[in-house]
């Protein structure tokens, strides 16, 4: 497996879900814009600011969720080492509990609990795998934040594409729907890949997200269009 395999491979999450924000948000714009009927300039002037703001935005807060949950991680970590220094009578008897709770009795119980708190990192391993239910986030915080920044930008910029083409080439066509056309491509695209995260099928996968961009384009556009009477009126 390449490099670039290996980044898609550990952060398809991330991927995924920046990719969908990145296609509502951008695509909520357009049909928003459409709805108020404003020039294809405005479209793509809106367009990529958002584009930018909510790409940088989404990627800082993955970034700090990230670090956040791994200094979490480290100081629970901490006190539980703490605890076996200080009270390990009560961390042997909670390692008791849960391998009871897992069905182990009589001298197998015994021998498992022995056989864990022999060692301290074994020990808290354990502890924080079975009793605070954390596993330690392996990825870096700074690629989380990277993997989403781009996927948010390169799936979001579709929506768009249409129109910078239109107005670059100076091609008359309905800018509009194929911009929706290649938005739900992209979609489709995006459901297919959220199928292996979340371990459902392709097909719901698919539906899913296009029923989300669907419902979010819909919203905007009439939200577009009653303000454009409202105010321009």
């Amino acid at each position: 497996m390449n490099r670039f395999s290996r980044w898609i491979n550990d952060h398809l999450g991330e991927i995924v879900y920046g990719g969908i924000d990145g296609c509502v948000t951008t695509f909520a714009v357009v049909a928003g814009a459409e709805g108020a009927g404003l020039s294809s300039s405005i479209v793509i002037i809106l367009g990529f600011a958002n584009l930018i703001a909510d790409g940088f935005s989404m990627s800082v807060g993955a970034y700090l969720s990230s670090k956040s949950e791994k200094q979490r991680y480290h100081k629970e970590k901490r006190k539980e080492y703490r605890e076996i220094e200080e009270v390990p009578e009560d961390e042997i008897e909670e390692v008791r509990e849960i391998f009871t709770d897992l069905g182990f009795e009589g001298k197998l119980l015994e021998d498992v609990v022995l056989k864990i708190t022999e060692n301290e990192d074994r020990w808290v391993d354990v502890m924080m795998k079975h009793e605070l239910e954390m596993i330690e986030e392996k990825k870096a915080s700074s690629l989380i934040g990277l993997s989403t920044f781009v996927s948010f930008i390169t799936f979001g910029v579709i929506p768009l594409l249409t129109y910078v083409y239109a107005m670059a080439w100076e091609v008359e066509m309905d800018r509009f729907l194929i911009s929706s056309l290649l938005t739900a491509l992209a979609f489709v695209a995006i459901g297919w890949m959220k199928s292996f995260v979340t371990k459902t099928s392709r097909v719901q996968g698919v539906l899913e997200t296009l029923g989300l961009g669907a419902l979010a384009a819909l919203l905007a556009f009439f939200a577009g269009d009653i303000l454009e009477q409202i105010l321009l009126t």
